[in-house]
């Protein structure tokens, strides 16, 4: 689980704003890592653009930052088997809704997943399945946030921005890191 204490939300995007960012080599593709002054702000999947999180507009430089470092680091003890959760500080923008469902998604256990209604009971709005999906789909930091726990109500692996065969590895990593 991630601590809710670690999302910042006033950290509004403008244009003009300068974010810093680094590529990511890691066992399900070479992801981009975005990061303001305090806070990782995307996880960006090879083969998507930045406007599907929410940074259309925003300029970006190639650097390192303390942020960026962070973020590297919790990824490999991930991928390694090692880390279960995540400390680095987000900076996230979106709706009360988006953030409380994503909110949600760092209060599933690692190796555990949950079905789209449960999370949407889980934040006060049962009948919005749709919107908790639609808002999964909007998570700008990925496996930080791990909306890849998130499945349908029958268990069946549902839409996930680094594709269905991504999504089934990281459980699968998982589990296997669990046992």
């Amino acid at each position: 689980m991630i601590s809710t204490s670690h999302i910042i939300q006033d950290a509004p995007v403008s244009h003009g704003m300068t974010l810093f960012f680094s590529t990511y080599d890691s066992p399900v593709g070479t992801l981009t890592l975005v990061a303001g002054e305090t806070g990782l702000r995307a996880v960006v999947w090879p083969g998507r653009d930045w406007r599907h999180v929410g940074l259309a507009g925003v300029s970006a430089e190639p650097g390192r930052s303390r942020v960026l470092d962070r973020a590297a680091l919790e990824l490999d003890e991930y991928f390694a088997g090692d880390r279960t959760t995540f400390d680095v500080p987000l900076e996230l923008e979106g709706t009360d809704f988006q953030l409380a469902a994503w909110r949600a998604l760092g209060d599933i256990p690692y190796g555990e997943t949950r079905s789209y209604s449960e999370q949407a009971a889980r934040i006060g709005r049962p009948s919005a399945v749709r919107a908790v999906g639609a808002a999964n789909g909007r998570n700008p930091v990925s496996i930080a946030l791990p909306c890849h726990r998130v499945v349908g109500s029958n268990g069946a692996l549902r839409g996930f921005g680094g594709g269905l065969d991504v999504k089934e590895w990281l459980l699968e990593h998982e589990s296997a890191a669990r046992a």
